[in-house]
């Protein structure tokens, strides 16, 4: 009783009681395998799912994992007729040992209570090419499907623990909107967003700064996103500094993050008629990630196209093995100006044979040099990249107007691109969309002429905003947060 009572409080009664609705058709997993979690780096073993989701970035500075990777393949023919809400409460139930069943698929529920498509996910047909629509959840991106759950989790087992968290996060657009809408209000949480001054788009800004609950905090840092996820890792790495001020993550080094995300690449495949194709806007590579893991349990998925804009960091790294920072551009999908991917360096562990040795030595050649080489491009049999330029994005936006009436937001233009040029024509072929294109005007009225829109941004012009700045310097952020939690 007392787990369900700690969520009746946090959640409107109307999603509760559909909650419970859900909960009593389906409930999965009434026989759990024991899940722990490891740092990548290999200083941290045998955390249990709760403790690495309070836990985020792991204490020896990598990024945790699960210790074993489900294989569920001979399931798959009796999850294609699971609903997106049943299928999302089977496979984060098979990570999930710690929280009890019931409880843990109310909040599932409840998550996926908050968007707009009786799917959660939308699709569209644009000749052999499938759109799938992720941007229905409160802030209209891709985002809200791992950060919807990820507030639920959070109030549940900081309730439970009788905790604090002091979320610190890094956004170049769609997070810090998608999780301020998570733990907007809660009692238990405040939540610290940097995001790089003049460099997302008006409506993020505005996602972000008109929230004026007393624990939210959004911080305009003059500098590039990449400065804003240094500034966010350098201060986790104070482990004192994160002891003493209850620090959490909600980037997407969260593991619950890429965990949520799994679910709408297992979805999506068996929705397929045979083993598809995916095309992944990237810049962090959590997204993609997810896709990865997703065929590594077994979900009938044939590619990863890894889809980039002029910061192809990642499209050099699979053409040629080295991964090396360039100049950070500024262009029409401003979430994926990223050089730095904070993500990477799971796929690198398993890349590398969960060699936590082998991994720190390439990354700390990248951090003393900017750069670090395989030798050779990486031969996974699975991964393609390339990097998509402004005029192709733009020609993208206006093709699928023209000739389908339909609009791509930017990002979603840079995926739509690449699976043009990579797929097999053969094999079906999904494009994740990743926001509304309302979200990016001015990218939609240089391409198609037309403006788009959405209620719930129209709503957000001229509403009073809060919002703080400071330089790109890791003392001024660690002040700033530290009168802000004491006060």
């Amino acid at each position: 009783m007392a787990a369900f009572f700690v969520f009746y409080r946090a959640f409107d009664c109307k999603i509760v009681r559909l909650s419970l609705t859900l909960a009593i058709v389906v409930s999965p997993n009434s026989n759990r395998i024991t899940m722990k979690y490891k740092s990548t780096r290999g200083g941290v073993s045998d955390l249990s799912f709760t403790d690495a989701l309070l836990m985020g970035l792991a204490s020896d500075g990598g990024l945790l994992v699960p210790q074993q990777i489900p294989d569920v393949s001979d399931q798959l023919d009796e999850w294609r007729d699971f609903t997106f809400v049943e299928l999302a409460q089977h496979i984060i139930g098979l990570f999930v040992d710690d929280i009890e069943t019931d409880t843990l698929n109310l909040l599932v529920a409840a998550a996926y209570a908050t968007f707009d498509h009786p799917d959660v996910v939308g699709w569209k047909e644009l000749d052999n090419l499938t759109v799938v629509e992720l941007f229905h959840g409160p802030t209209l991106a891709f985002k809200d499907v791992a950060l919807q759950l990820l507030g639920r989790l959070f109030q549940h087992v900081l309730a439970l623990r009788n905790q604090r968290l002091n979320i610190l996060g890094a956004t170049s657009g769609d997070t810090g909107g998608a999780a301020i809408a998570g733990v907007r209000g809660q009692e238990n949480v405040d939540i610290f967003i940097l995001y790089p001054k003049g460099r997302v788009s008006p409506l993020q800004e505005l996602q972000m700064t008109t929230v004026l609950d007393r624990n939210v905090h959004c911080i305009a840092v003059d500098g590039t996103f990449d400065d804003c996820q240094r500034l966010m890792k350098e201060t986790f790495a104070d482990l004192a500094y994160k002891e003493k001020y209850q620090l959490g993550a909600v980037n997407s080094v969260n593991w619950a993050r890429v965990l949520a995300q799994i679910v709408y690449y297992g979805y999506a495949s068996l929705k397929a008629p045979s083993a598809a194709e995916f095309s992944v806007p990237t810049g962090n590579f959590g997204n993609v990630f997810a896709a990865y893991l997703a065929h590594r349990m077994g979900f009938p998925i044939a590619k990863l196209i890894v889809a980039t804009n002029d910061n192809d960091i990642l499209a050099r790294f699979f053409a040629t093995g080295e991964y090396a920072v360039g100049d950070v551009h500024q262009t029409l999908s401003p979430a994926m100006d990223i050089q730095v991917a904070s993500n990477f360096e799971r796929f690198l562990y398993y890349y590398f044979d969960e060699d936590s040795e082998r991994l720190k030595a390439f990354m700390a050649d990248f951090a003393k040099h900017g750069e670090a080489r395989l030798g050779s491009a990486p031969n996974t049999g699975l991964f393609q990249s390339i990097a998509i330029n402004r005029q192709q994005t733009v020609a993208a936006m206006r093709e699928a107007k023209d000739r389908h009436n339909y609009v791509l937001d930017p990002h979603t233009a840079v995926g739509y691109v690449a699976a043009q040029q990579l797929s097999n024509s053969s094999t079906p072929v999904m494009c994740i969309a990743t926001a509304h294109p309302a979200k990016f005007p001015d990218a939609v009225v240089e391409a198609t002429g037309t403006v788009p829109t959405h209620p719930s941004l129209d709503a957000l012009v001229g509403l009073e905003q809060r919002k703080s700045a400071l330089t790109a310097d890791l003392q001024a952020v660690k002040t700033f947060l530290a009168k802000a939690i004491s006060a």
